[in-house]
């Protein structure tokens, strides 16, 4: 015998929540790097010729388009000053026209730069002739959203000292105290931007390395609420109370009385095409009651 019950709407709520996975990946040459697909790139302000000054572990890059994607995409505001752009200001003029001041020049705060908050920023990018850049990339599969602010750290030999970067949960990078880049959390893009105390050769090329992080997703919880009626599901289904073979379907006369409580250990959800989806198994048999409603929590992750 089979017992249905639709839900409505209002029988399920859909709540979403953040889990986080820790990795931590370490490598002596470029084979392990492939493994996880964690490259390592030099950017330079140099003029783009086609098939020259490449850089990449896994896969070759020009120097001039790292530097120049890198600068679009996380630093246009702030190539005039650290604080980023002034910005541009409406003002109505005598004759009713509208002028816009404040800011100059191509670059103006009109970029989006994938700020990691809504405190003031402060960004430095070098814009020298051959100045140059260190990015470590990180793969989309591996972070997922985003790189949980405050869980990067990065490890990498220099002669014979290690030197440790880490992120201050703010979208900066640091080498001990001292401020060296940025990191980009959703986009999985780490920026060396100061190379006063790192040599750009032992962070980018292969060796002995060591990257931690911890990714971010986003899981859905559906929690459907089933509830049960005191005159509703009264028929049990456990095959011990079948009185004769198992086909006859006549139960013992002690269980078709009104007074009868049935025992519920199993909770199943079904489509709209009676197919069972989900099962749920109940800690401890239920008793259903004759005078109450008995509702059940069924919480689903997705």
């Amino acid at each position: 015998m089979s017992v249905f019950k639709s839900l409505t709407t209002s029988d399920v709520i859909v709540t979403p929540f953040k889990v986080n996975k820790s990795f931590s990946f370490q490598g002596a040459n470029t084979y392990e790097e492939l493994n996880v697909g964690i490259d390592r790139f030099m950017g330079r302000n140099i003029p783009y010729i086609s098939g020259s000054n490449t850089t990449g572990n896994i896969k070759t890059q020009s120097q001039a388009l790292i530097y120049n994607s890198i600068k679009q995409l996380y630093y246009t505001n702030f190539l005039s000053g650290s604080n980023g752009s002034p910005a541009n200001l409406p003002f109505t003029n005598t004759d009713g026209t509208i002028t816009i001041q404040g800011g100059s020049g191509s670059y103006q705060p009109m970029y989006e730069n994938y700020l990691p908050n809504t405190l003031l920023a402060n960004r430095f990018f070098p814009t020298g002739s051959s100045e140059e850049i260190g990015v470590i990339s990180i793969p989309s599969n591996l972070f997922g959203e985003y790189i949980k602010p405050g869980s990067f750290e990065f490890k990498f030999f220099q002669d014979t000292e290690v030197l440790t970067l880490t992120d201050n949960s703010e979208g900066k990078i640091f080498l001990n105290t001292q401020e060296v880049g940025d990191i980009i959390y959703q986009h999985g893009n780490i920026i060396i931007t100061d190379f006063q105390n790192i040599s750009i050769p032992s962070l980018t090329q292969s060796g002995n390395t060591t990257c931690s992080f911890q990714s971010t997703m986003t899981i859905y919880e559906s929690q459907y609420k089933c509830t049960l009626n005191p005159n509703e599901f009264t028929y049990t289904q456990n095959p011990s109370a079948i009185s004769g073979s198992a086909n006859s379907g006549v139960v013992y006369d002690f269980l078709t009385g009104s007074y009868f409580q049935p025992y519920v250990t199993t909770v199943g959800l079904y489509n709209g095409a009676n197919q069972l989806v989900a099962v749920g198994k109940l800690s401890q048999p239920l008793q259903s009651s004759n005078v109450t409603d008995t509702t059940i929590l069924v919480n689903l992750d997705l």
